[in-house]
């Protein structure tokens, strides 16, 4: 394979240009074919095919998973995680490539379909990985099993894989790597030991009443002054029971009751979002939450609220030993100057229970695609989830692969 230092990946690996137009290629592709949570068909059809015409063997987990075995010898095993939903985003970003799919949601709703948080550039990223690892033998030894998670998104697919046998069925791994693509400028790297995730909680809750006209609102027990009640007084959860250095988010995202204007309705619904940094401060937070909406419901005189439970994250713990040893591979491929130190955001991640089911090291990292005149002055290009994000197709690949070989050869390397 002839080399140009025009298209290098790592610091001792590089690639023809042709090599990452074709990843570029593959990249659009899925841009342009989002599916939801749960719904990722046609995409598990693309990955299996593109694994077959590289020669790797695959096997379907999680209904819409896929996972693709790559063994070269002795050595270690490796599993490398990427996820692979769209969200129900109408996308804005004016690419020629620009997606126009559209999905149903559980309830049956025609929604828009956008790859919004990168998981095209992710699944772009493992695949050429594994193009590569297929034809540079002498870079690495041992088995390499590459994870296509479906249901990030809701939380469904790390945990559905577990449960349809998947390290029944592959190797075991002696860690488990994954990434994320960030609004990073390219080149950027974010890795830390520790948490690099925060745990999540939705809920969907249902406070009844009882109905009556709008003008004998003494007849009713108003349930859309109840759940405003509780809505408000959630607000006090993070502000006066948890320490101001305790970094914690509850959001109320919708609130639904009523068909019309004269008439209390018989009940209300509300769902809430819940982000907490570790296990401890997760439960006092969810405690505090039933007790307020249960104690608004008995000051309203209204019957105890039914509480959904809709998905739960898990934690995305870095094991300390593991990031370290990721991040000396980063250095030494990328630089010093190519890591950025950031907080702990309030995002979540699923990839922790591929690691946490069998009792091994986790490592999670985030890397760049953005070119870096969009951070001038401050700036920032549009981050995750939103309808204009958009990073760029060349460096999401080259980037993203780079990265992703960096760390699998932290393990797999030929010293």
């Amino acid at each position: 394979m002839t080399t140009t230092t025009d298209s290098r990946l790592t610091a001792g690996v590089a690639v023809p240009e042709s090599f990452v137009e074709r990843y570029v290629e593959v990249y659009k592709h899925l841009h342009a074919n989002p599916e939801l949570s749960a719904q990722e068909f046609q995409t598990a059809e693309y990955i299996e095919a593109h694994l077959a015409g590289l020669g790797i063997d695959s096997f379907r987990c999680g209904r819409t998973g896929v996972v693709g075995i790559l063994r070269n010898g002795e050595g270690p095993v490796i599993g490398f995680r990427a996820d692979t939903d769209g969200l129900p985003i109408a996308e804005q970003t004016g690419l020629d490539y620009a997606s126009a799919a559209t999905g149903a949601l559980p309830d049956g709703a025609t929604v828009p379909v956008m790859h919004g948080c990168g998981h095209d550039t992710h699944i772009a990223a493992a695949l050429a990985l594994a193009a590569l690892l297929s034809e540079r033998v002498e870079l690495w030894a041992g088995t390499l099993v590459i994870i296509f998670q479906p249901g990030e998104e809701t939380a469904y697919g790390a945990r559905a894989m577990i449960d349809d046998g998947l390290w029944d069925r592959a190797p075991k791994p002696e860690v488990v790597l994954a990434q994320h693509v960030m609004p990073l400028s390219e080149g950027k790297l974010l890795i830390r030991g520790g948490h690099m995730a925060s745990l999540a909680d939705s809920w969907k809750v249902t406070v009844h009443g009882r109905q009556a006209h709008g003008s004998q609102p003494e007849k009713s027990i108003d349930p859309i002054v109840a759940a405003a009640a509780m809505v408000m007084r959630l607000q006090t959860i993070v502000s006066r029971e948890l320490p101001p250095t305790t970094p914690a988010v509850v959001t109320v995202g919708t609130f639904h009751a009523g068909l019309k204007e004269n008439i209390i309705p018989e009940s209300a619904e509300f769902s809430l979002n819940v982000r907490t940094p570790d296990e401890e401060t997760r439960a006092a937070v969810l405690e505090a939450i039933r007790r307020i909406i249960s104690a608004e419901a008995a000051a309203s005189r209204a019957p105890e609220p039914v509480i959904e439970e809709l998905n739960n994250f898990p934690r995305c713990f870095n094991d300390p030993a593991s990031a370290a040893r990721v991040a000396q591979a980063f250095r030494a491929d990328f630089g010093a100057e190519a890591l950025v130190e950031a907080p702990l955001g309030m995002g979540s991640e699923d990839a922790g229970w591929l690691s946490d089911a069998i009792g091994v090291p986790g490592v999670f990292w985030a890397f760049g695609a953005f070119e870096p005149g969009l951070f001038e002055d401050g700036a920032s290009p549009a981050g995750n989830h939103s309808p204009f994000f958009a990073p760029d197709a060349r460096a999401a690949v080259v980037g993203g692969t780079g990265a992703a070989l960096s760390g699998v050869l932290a393990y797999l390397g030929r010293n």
